[in-house]
């Protein structure tokens, strides 16, 4: 990310009644979540205010942890959970210097692996990989550069993928799901805007 440069959404993870993109759980999220069990390892990464991972801990999913590069994020995910009795493993720490310490039935990431550069989100996609139980299941959403970044994340969209370039870094897995499309969006203090995005659910046979 661009030094000194601090993005819009540190304003609403540091408001407790702000929403700096949903508050409700991914779509994607919801359609695969079959497919994994209440005892299973699940990741997030880059969970911002956490929507996915505290939508599956109140669900009764009972290992769930979740970082992001964003302090304010992560507090705001741990106070929610406290006063909701839920229980999170949330943590801050940045994709590009985690280490894995386990295998995971489940690794999601939505929106976040454009914030760094190619190589380093395909690095860890990598790692991910490595680190997923066999049966294991992903779920990465990630811009792509089919329409220009829009100017809230433009400083920060330093790894715009290519259209479909996510999905060879599947070739050795079952692909379940894959998406092209783009999407308006709007955000607290954002003109409305339009985003090019790449969504797949892959299965590590």
């Amino acid at each position: 990310m661009i030094k000194n440069s601090i993005p819009f959404w540190e304003d609403a993870y540091k408001d407790k009644d702000a929403v700096a993109f949903s508050s409700e759980p991914n779509p994607t999220l919801k359609e695969f979540e079959h497919l994994i069990n209440k005892s299973s390892q699940i990741i997030d990464v880059g969970c911002g205010e956490g929507q996915n991972a505290f939508y599956l801990a109140k669900n009764g999913y009972c290992n769930v942890t979740a970082f992001d590069l964003s302090e304010n994020a992560v507090v705001k995910l741990n106070q929610k959970c406290a006063s909701e009795k839920v229980r999170v493993n949330a943590f801050t720490a940045d994709l590009r210097t985690f280490r894995f310490e386990r295998k995971y039935d489940l690794v999601m990431s939505f929106g976040t692996l454009h914030f760094v550069h190619k190589a380093d989100w395909k690095a860890f996609i990598n790692s991910a990989k490595e680190h997923t139980c066999p049966g294991g299941i992903h779920i990465m959403q990630i811009f792509t550069d089919t329409v220009p970044a829009s100017d809230d994340i433009a400083p920060f969209a330093v790894g715009l993928a290519k259209d479909k370039e996510i999905t060879k870094m599947y070739e050795d897995w079952e692909i379940l799901q894959f998406k092209s499309y783009t999407f308006e969006d709007e955000h607290p203090g954002v003109p409305k805007h339009v985003h090019a995005s790449n969504k797949i659910v892959a299965h590590k046979i």
